[in-house]
């Protein structure tokens, strides 16, 4: 058993370099490509570059007191989410900004709900005693309450999504199979976008999903299709969607966002952009993978993620930079190894779920 457990530290240890290596790889290319696109053009890479610089610092934020405080830093990311998604308002970063149109699109409150959601649920999986779990899951409770408290329906239906995947984590064994099961289904969204968009679904189920979607967001999407179509390689330019949509240039006071994080790539950044943003999220995904931590907070935090990347195929949420930076802490948390911890432990508290090297 001992030396199964220093064979699973080794393993774990030269994943985390490489996943290590391959986030400087990702993350620099994203904004590496995010200039070249802009190149020759009146457009504005500053949002992407806010965008990576906060996800980086939040992810290191999250791995340092992650491995100090592992149950008290997912409180603290909790409470700080809720605090911000409570404090938002028109026109506050984590809202719907001033003058958006009633496109039914997802903001950034509904996100940080979710992420709030997350961190609560991965302390209680942290957590070292039954009372302790239990309280925290009512915090992440609480969360998916004040959802419905602030009118945002997305917001409770994936807060309460990930406060049930978190207690079904606790059961898991193999983590591998809940990381693909979510990559699966962030791909079936992502996908479902495209399909409205490029008016590929049955009429039955188009009208459906458009009646929720609402028309105006199906059109910007339209838009954004045509406008990737027309530049597949370089797209249009970051931020210069919203001079060239015609439908974001006949609506008064449009944000000038397609909605939709991948169309919205894909029409300012063209295939690339769409790819870069697939391996951000696949480098989280594997590094929970390799994490340290409980399978309980690793499957957690991936149904967390897994939401925000839903989210944000349906609305504008990364378009927000508390956002990006509480993404970034929570993956951070759930994949940060804890000070003092022993050989195959996993660095986590009593109650976190499985950790096998086949995870």
């Amino acid at each position: 058993m001992a030396a199964s457990a220093a064979r699973v530290v080794v393993v774990r240890e030269r994943d985390g370099r490489g996943v290590d290596v391959a986030g400087v790889l990702v993350l620099g290319g994203c904004v590496l490509w995010s200039l070249v696109s802009a190149t020759g053009r009146e457009a504005r890479p500053e949002g992407v570059l806010l965008a990576v610089l906060a996800l980086t610092a939040g992810y290191a934020c999250g791995r340092i007191a992650g491995s100090l405080l592992p149950v008290a830093a997912a409180v603290a990311a909790a409470l700080v989410a809720l605090g911000l998604a409570l404090a938002s308002g028109p026109g506050v970063p984590g809202a719907t900004p001033v003058g958006s149109v009633p496109t039914g699109h997802t903001g950034a409150a509904a996100a940080l709900l979710v992420l709030a959601a997350g961190a609560a649920c991965c302390a209680a999986a942290a957590a070292g005693s039954r009372p302790a779990r239990l309280l925290l899951r009512l915090l992440a409770l609480a969360v998916a309450g004040a959802a419905l408290a602030l009118g945002s329906v997305a917001g409770f239906v994936a807060s309460a999504g990930v406060l049930l995947c978190s207690l079904a984590a606790v059961r898991m064994r193999r983590r591998l199979l809940g990381l693909v099961g979510l990559a699966l289904a962030t791909g079936l969204v992502v996908g479902a976008s495209w399909a409205v968009a490029e008016e590929r679904l049955p009429e039955g189920l188009a009208a459906s999903l458009e009646g929720q979607l609402t028309g105006h967001r199906v059109l910007l999407w339209q838009d954004a299709v045509a406008l990737a179509e027309e530049n597949p390689v370089l797209g249009v330019g970051p931020d210069r969607f919203g001079a060239l949509s015609p439908t974001a240039r006949e609506t008064f006071a449009a944000d000038g966002k397609p909605h939709s994080a991948p169309l919205q790539q894909a029409a300012e950044q063209g295939v690339p952009g769409v790819v870069l943003l697939g391996a951000a999220y696949g480098w989280l995904l594997w590094g929970l993978r390799s994490s340290p931590r409980p399978t309980a907070v690793v499957l957690t935090a991936g149904a967390s993620l897994t939401a925000l990347a839903a989210l944000a195929t349906v609305g504008n949420a990364l378009s927000f930079t508390p956002v990006t930076a509480c993404a970034g802490l929570l993956a951070g948390l759930a994949t940060a190894g804890v000070a003092g911890a022993g050989p195959g432990t996993g660095g986590g508290g009593g109650g976190g779920g499985s950790t096998h090297p086949a995870d």
